[in-house]
């Protein structure tokens, strides 16, 4: 069995990943969060053979005394992290809280690493955010030119890995995917929120009107990506993980309407744009179609109708819980 520590486990990509290394039964996991583990409703593998899955709640900014115990003991030959403060629009309430997790906390962690001799991979999940607004080709050597606080955390994370493994036999490998959706996130986002609100009765709010282009990429396809990477990458590079083409936010928003039988025009509402909203992330994954032979497989049509259908389904114990970003210092 291969070792494999996934670091924030409770976000909706890392319990994704672990499903999908539990449903591989190669691996030995440990998932590591700083809440406590979450439901089924959004913790998918929880609905597998755990034998193999352990648990510990760990936060990164104040317990790395008790990781570098964890990691003495279970000796991952590979690291997968999740972990970040990552929302954008609040990252201008607490900047220093998105740059103490992403950046401060990270470079705390990888100095604890960086020459484990037990590690064949780290794979660090970042962000196409830390490239602005994407124009053109966008390729993995593109610009840093982000635009938000949380943004400009991520890109320090990333420099700073990228010195770590320069120095030293860090095997450092870096992700970019766009944004990611599917059964099981989280319900504040865009395509279970639009589906929430049509069932709650309540409205849509666009900012900009919807009208920013996002690449939007099921989960389990980027999970995939991600074990590609994790098993296959090479040390010091970055890939990225896209579909073929963007789409509109408020046509995301109209699909989910005609899907349910919801008039767009009385679901939406337009508001102004949000602060530091770039208009479209559209990037290049040529690198990882040709080096892992990767592709996105799921349609996005396929995907939002799986997500409209398991909202509809869980929607009594959806219903119980908050439909907005709560922040955690």
């Amino acid at each position: 069995m291969k070792k494999v520590l996934v670091i924030g486990s409770n976000s909706f990509s890392g319990s994704d990943f672990i499903d999908l290394l539990l449903e591989k039964s190669e691996y030995e996991v440990v998932g590591i969060s700083r809440s406590p583990e979450k439901s089924a409703l959004f913790l998918p593998y929880k609905q597998r053979d755990l034998s193999f899955f352990r648990f510990y709640q760990i936060d990164l900014n104040r317990d790395l005394h008790l990781l570098k115990i964890i990691l003495s003991e279970f000796r991952p030959e590979y690291i997968v992290n999740f972990a970040a403060q990552s929302e954008v629009a609040p990252s201008w309430e607490n900047p220093h809280h998105w740059f103490q997790t992403n950046a401060v906390a990270l470079t705390q962690l990888t100095n604890l690493i960086k020459d484990a001799p037990y590690l064949k991979r780290y794979v660090h999940i970042s962000s196409p955010e830390v490239y602005g607004t994407c124009i053109g080709n966008v390729k993995e050597d593109a610009p840093l030119n982000p635009s938000t606080p949380y943004a400009a955390s991520k890109a320090a994370g990333d420099l700073s890995l990228l010195a770590f493994e320069k120095n030293f036999p860090f095997p450092l490998s870096l992700i970019r995917a766009t944004n990611v959706y599917g059964t099981h996130q989280q319900l504040f986002k865009i395509i279970p929120r639009t589906a929430i609100y049509i069932m709650s009765g309540k409205k849509i709010e666009l900012h900009g009107g919807g009208h920013a282009v996002k690449s939007y990429i099921h989960i389990r396809d980027v999970s995939y990506g991600t074990l590609a990477v994790m098993e296959s990458g090479r040390k010091g590079e970055i890939y990225h993980f896209s579909p073929d083409n963007g789409i509109a936010v408020r046509e995301v928003v109209k699909t989910i309407c005609q899907k349910m039988g919801a008039e767009f025009s009385k679901i939406a509402v337009e508001t102004e744009e949000r602060l530091g909203q770039d208009k479209a992330y559209v990037i290049d994954s040529t690198k990882a179609r040709s080096e892992f032979g990767w592709k996105p497989r799921i349609e996005l049509s396929v995907g939002i109708e799986q997500t409209v259908s398991w909202v509809e389904r869980q929607f009594n114990l959806i219903s119980k819980e908050p439909f907005q970003y709560i922040h955690v210092a």
